[in-house]
């Protein structure tokens, strides 16, 4: 999820709105309203739709809180956070590696579903409480919303969607975090978490399906146990059963590759004759007579025999084409103090995972201080085709 827009920071954590949740809060404040407005016909439009949207906000509120409690203690334990982002499926914390232990991956998973309960028990609290001495029968919701104030009628719905995002979160479906409690388990008795981890995504490709196989009863009005029927609430759980199938998918593909590239050196995949320019040639040059004449996406930048830096082609796209002739590449280059680089003798996998946790295409692979050569993402790949085609 690449799109969308920084919101701020919190805890030196970055923010991000994704653009499908301007989806989701408009349809969870469009429900919310329709609800208001037919269970309390005595309030304004002005008090219903407000309070719908109000409700809306603080719900995500509460899925950032969730996410934030992952990410803090990912901190926490070392490992660093990217940023956390709201969109249409609730939130999702970039954690730029997995945890090193059963333990770790444990207390990372099982904080975000404490972390919603709680809120959905405060929540409640709050609300039975508001409610000013009338009685309030939480099995019968419609009945009850009808006779109780907006501020109660507000909490008693946010504390409840708290409580079900804590308990669907602990469905043991990889990627959720009850599919990755699962795993943390899994892990601690087999010792392995390549294993562990293949166990956990197909749990949760099981777990995929059977949403989509009652969101598909439901479209049909076919009356499942505890969700109902109905068109729209059916759609709605095939969309998240297609998602979490997505996920799980993706997840046993990088156990794949992971099992693949470990133990191998980065020198075996990488290229030593990394290309290189000079440093105050122009930009338009640049393009013109190393971009545009080989495949290459990224070259070292040279200061006669001194490295400088690096520049890329994301780097020349972001320069105004008409500033490209007077325009040096170590004006847009990367500093050589900047470079995310990788040692020749680590892990392939630790370098892919570097790249996929900086969104970068390739590494510079540096031994003794000495860049000696270029990991790209493509020799990966085809590192990977040849194994799999057993060469």
């Amino acid at each position: 999820m690449k799109s969308g827009f920084r919101v701020g920071k919190i805890w030196k954590i970055e923010v991000r709105i994704d653009w499908s949740w301007l989806l989701i809060l408009a349809l969870i404040s469009w429900s919310l309203g329709v609800s208001f407005v037919e269970a309390h016909p005595d309030w304004s439009p002005v008090l219903s739709w407000g309070l719908a949207i109000g409700s809306a906000l603080l719900f995500f509120a509460s899925l950032l809180a969730h996410e934030l409690a992952h990410s803090l203690v990912a901190r926490a334990r070392g490992i660093p956070v990217r940023n956390i982002t709201l969109f249409l499926f609730g939130g999702i914390s970039n954690i730029q590696r997995e945890p090193s232990s059963p333990t770790g991956e444990f207390q990372l998973a099982i904080v975000g579903p404490i972390t919603s309960f709680v809120l959905g028990l405060l929540f409640l609290v709050v609300g039975i409480f508001s409610v000013g001495g009338g009685e309030v029968n939480l099995l019968a919701p419609a009945q009850a919303v009808s006779q109780i104030s907006p501020w109660s009628t507000a909490f008693l719905w946010l504390g409840s969607v708290n409580v079900l995002v804590a308990f669907f979160n602990l469905i043991p479906g990889f990627p959720l975090d009850g599919g990755r409690v699962l795993r943390s388990l899994l892990w601690a008795v087999t010792e392995d978490v390549s294993k562990a981890t293949r166990w956990a995504t197909r749990v949760g490709q099981v777990v995929a399906w059977m949403f989509i196989l009652a969101g598909v009863a439901m479209v049909f009005n076919v009356q499942v146990p505890i969700l109902g029927s109905g068109l729209v609430g059916g759609i709605w759980l095939i969309l998240i059963g297609w998602f979490l199938h997505s996920a799980a998918l993706q997840s046993h593909r990088q156990t794949i590759v992971r099992e693949i590239l470990e133990d191998v050196p980065v020198r075996k995949m990488m290229r030593a004759d990394a290309p290189a320019v000079p440093a105050y040639i122009s930009v338009e040059k640049f393009v013109d007579e190393h971009l545009m004449k080989t495949d290459e996406q990224a070259f070292l930048v040279i200061d006669g025999k001194n490295l400088v830096g690096m520049v890329t082609l994301d780097d020349v796209r972001k320069l105004p084409s008409e500033a490209r002739s007077h325009s040096q590449v170590k004006e847009i280059m990367i500093p050589s103090e900047k470079l995310i680089v990788i040692a020749p003798e680590e892990d392939a996998a630790v370098g892919l995972q570097r790249m996929r946790s900086q969104d970068l295409r390739q590494l510079p692979v540096v031994h003794g201080g000495q860049i000696v050569g270029m990991l790209r993402r493509k020799d990966i790949v085809r590192w990977l085709q040849i194994q799999v085609q057993g060469i």
